[in-house]
């Protein structure tokens, strides 16, 4: 998956391709509703498919929900199609553990 920086309007049409997610700076993120032990299982596959593409989002996990921020650390903190591939993965395990958005 290309690790090049993205432009903006590129990085506007992808984030309109993902509800849920936002972008904050040069990261994109979103928030679930899970309680904890849910979220530590979505954490377990998550990772699997981290290290299957090669590229992790940071988590913040609490007792009734958590948080997914990403970007690319090796292309200068920026936004790349990588982000967004990655987000895709997540919802489509986040919608496995039946988790919802979360009303921040």
């Amino acid at each position: 998956m290309g690790k090049d920086p993205l432009p903006d309007e590129e990085i506007a049409l992808r984030l309109a391709e993902l509800p849920g997610w936002a972008r904050e700076g040069d990261m994109i993120t979103r928030t679930f509703e899970i309680r904890y032990h849910g979220g530590v299982a979505l954490i377990v596959n998550v990772a699997d498919v981290e290290r299957l593409v090669g590229h992790q989002a940071d988590i913040d996990l609490r007792w009734d929900h958590m948080r997914f921020a990403i970007t690319t650390h090796d292309a200068g903190h920026r936004l790349t199609a990588a982000d967004f591939d990655l987000a895709a993965r997540i919802d489509r395990l986040a919608a496995a553990h039946q988790t919802q958005p979360h009303n921040s």
